[in-house]
């Protein structure tokens, strides 16, 4: 554990210094960022000039909905989502072979190269939104809510994190499988919606098979004390492990299958 920190925090040196070479390309992806998600609160506020509620949620909560979700992704872009990308490319160019020969754990290692320190100022930045939205609401989380909504949120990055490296573990068959995994990106829109305005097959699947709603619903809900029952927090750290294993026993797969670029 010890050693594998201390080349966590070498990549963390390399990323700091990755990202002040290039200072504009920094700056320009965190106002990119923060140009999408205040489109976002933008478009919910003209929703609810024509309403008062949706599905039970009213404005301010929808609001801390999708500051959550957007916590949320932003932690997980920072810790994971260009490795998971970069997987199809370390395979297409034999770079795996190098890694598959270092004294460290090669997932661990596929998974952490590189940090996009930009996302932790758009994550605390969410963080701000909600904090404000739950003034809008006269409400003050306690301790222990707070604690549970971390718990919560690293619960729903982990489940991201599982199932994007096991789509991008595809690649060992397809060399490419960027398309897939941007796919499921762009899927995490779904989590800033309300859990409860869903009905029928779309519900099930968001739920169960891609557990967008859960992640950044069950999170809020426990932070505002909305959870009708612990099923729901039971249900999301079930999930969590079982994407975690699925992950794990498609990467051993994938690996004892890679017969690298060169042969």
């Amino acid at each position: 554990m010890k050693r594998h920190l201390s080349v966590y925090a070498m990549l963390w040196r390399n990323s700091l210094v990755r990202e002040m070479t290039f200072k504009t390309n920094f700056i320009l992806w965190i106002v990119v960022e923060l140009c999408w998600f205040a489109l976002q609160l933008t478009f919910i506020s003209v929703i609810y000039l024509h309403t008062e509620s949706i599905a039970g949620w009213s404005k301010w909560q929808v609001v801390m909905l999708i500051g959550a979700a957007h916590f949320i992704q932003e932690i997980f872009q920072a810790l994971f989502l260009i490795n998971c990308t970069n997987l199809s490319e370390l395979v297409r160019t034999g770079k795996l072979d190098f890694l598959l020969l270092l004294p460290v754990n090669t997932r661990f290692l596929v998974s952490v190269r590189q940090v996009d320190l930009g996302s932790f100022v758009n994550a605390a930045i969410a963080l701000g939104v909600m904090v404000y939205a739950a003034r809008q609401l006269g409400f003050v989380p306690s301790a222990l809510q707070i604690a549970a909504f971390l718990l919560l949120c690293a619960a729903g990055i982990a489940i991201h994190y599982s199932l994007m490296f096991l789509l991008a573990t595809i690649s060992f068959w397809t060399v490419r499988a960027q398309g897939i995994v941007w796919a499921y990106y762009n899927l995490f829109n779904v989590s800033r919606l309300p859990d409860s305005a869903f009905r029928g097959w779309f519900k099930v699947v968001f739920t169960f098979a891609l557990p967008m709603l859960l992640v950044s619903n069950v999170p809020v809900r426990a932070l505002t004390d909305r959870l009708e029952s612990p099923f729901d927090i039971l249900l999301l750290f079930s999930l969590t492990l079982l994407c975690l294993g699925l992950s794990e026993l498609g990467w051993r797969f994938s690996v004892r299958h890679y017969t690298s670029a060169s042969s």
